[in-house]
């Protein structure tokens, strides 16, 4: 039940860029392989800025997925679905806002930031000020331990981990909760519940979070165990209640070191992305007629690669020898800015055919998505009403 799972989710903003694949899909991928994933599509995250606008979506959500498996999400590794297929989101969302101090929300970094710069939109509403909320939600229903995101959304997850802490000092004193722990741990048979009180005496006297990991599996690997057990023998391990939500943890991402076409993030907005199916011309004539060093107004001008838009592509994409070769060329203007930009139009390519092509059965059968995701809903449907039956008991609404 509490094993460690990975949750992460994404806008959907249509057709994928090699911003999104660098920033966090080269990610997923590396992370299916390790861990068991959770990756949503965050449709109701979209309608707290674009609520005026709907009919943008539904075509955003099914492109964004076909460019999540053309990238290498692994359906048979990763369960794939659509927050708004699963309707438990909501309703522990529901719940959650009834225990969380309107501070908690306001306070959250982005909540101002997002505010200015989104200016022209009308977003006074409880939906943009509650999505940390519902973000909260997303994650702490599949008792995820990882949250994979960069140091901008850090606070999100601390935010999390204020709620899940608040949720179970609230609800998980159950009445008798020691004694009920106490039979529990003999449930796990001699040998493994003196095993589970040693190392439950030596985190709570030494601190010891090496025995703290070793007691979380001893107890992930109990087969005999009730979920509500389980869930009390983690609370009882660390000296709380019953364990009911699990704190996520963060999972630091490395920033896209790849910017846009003209050296801004790259962003549709800014009309400076190539998007991963792309046509080959079209990523061509987009890095050909990139912006260099100023500098280099004539051929034979040298310049300083850290001034061309073009070097950061260089410094993704290219080897020490040719990042060499295009640096002492610029410099020494040895080179022409065409020649400098043909490395990273070879490598893009390259890097983009396999996309393009794995990208093109599900263009021509989108049943295969839709199956897809309907098969990653039912999953991920499961597992939300397993955490729902237990949070609707300890809040007291358990009663059929």
């Amino acid at each position: 039940m509490y094993q460690e799972r990975i949750v992460s989710g994404m806008r959907p903003t249509g057709a994928l860029h090699l911003g999104h694949f660098h920033g966090a899909i080269k990610n997923w991928v590396r992370l299916q392989a390790e861990y068991p994933c959770y990756f949503f599509v965050a449709d109701w995250h979209a309608l707290t800025t674009h609520y005026d606008t709907p009919e943008v979506i539904e075509q955003s959500v099914w492109d964004m997925v076909i460019d999540w498996l053309a990238a290498g999400v692994d359906p048979a590794q990763s369960v794939l679905f659509i927050q708004s297929r699963v309707p438990e989101h909501a309703e522990l969302h529901t719940l959650l806002s009834m225990i969380t101090p309107l501070g908690w929300l306001e306070r959250v970094p982005t909540y101002k930031d997002q505010q200015e710069k989104l200016a022209d939109r009308d977003l006074s509403t409880y939906g943009f000020l509650g999505y940390p909320l519902l973000q909260a939600a997303d994650v702490l229903i599949y008792r995820a331990k990882f949250v994979p995101v960069g140091e901008d959304q850090v606070p999100h997850i601390e935010f999390m981990r204020e709620i899940a802490r608040r949720f179970n000092h609230i609800y998980g004193r159950e009445p008798g909760f020691e004694d009920k722990a106490k039979t529990a741990v003999k449930h796990m048979g001699s040998k493994k519940a003196k095993l589970y009180l040693q190392l439950r005496t030596r985190f709570q006297e030494q601190g010891d979070e090496g025995a703290l990991d070793a007691a979380r599996a001893l107890l992930e690997e109990q087969q005999n165990l009730s979920v509500g057990d389980k869930e009390r023998l983690y609370g009882y391990l660390e000296g709380s209640g019953r364990m009911i939500l699990v704190e996520p943890d963060v999972l630091l991402t490395e920033a896209s070191k790849l910017p846009g076409l003209d050296g801004q993030k790259m962003s549709k907005s800014y009309n400076n992305t190539v998007a991963l199916r792309d046509d080959p011309e079209v990523v061509k004539k987009k890095i050909r007629t990139m912006p260099t060093d100023p500098a280099r107004v004539r051929r034979n001008d040298p310049g300083n690669p850290a001034n061309c838009p073009v070097w950061p592509f260089h410094i993704v994409y290219s080897d020490e020898k040719t990042r060499q070769w295009a640096d002492a060329g610029c410099r020494t203007a040895g080179i022409g800015c065409l020649e400098c930009k043909q490395p990273v139009i070879d490598s893009v390519l390259a890097e983009l055919a396999p996309m393009r092509e794995r990208a093109q059965k599900y263009l021509d059968d989108p049943t295969l998505v839709k199956n897809i995701v309907t098969d990653g809903c039912e999953k991920a449907q499961k597992l939300a009403q397993e955490t729902m039956r237990e949070v609707r008991e300890a809040m007291g609404l358990g009663y059929s």
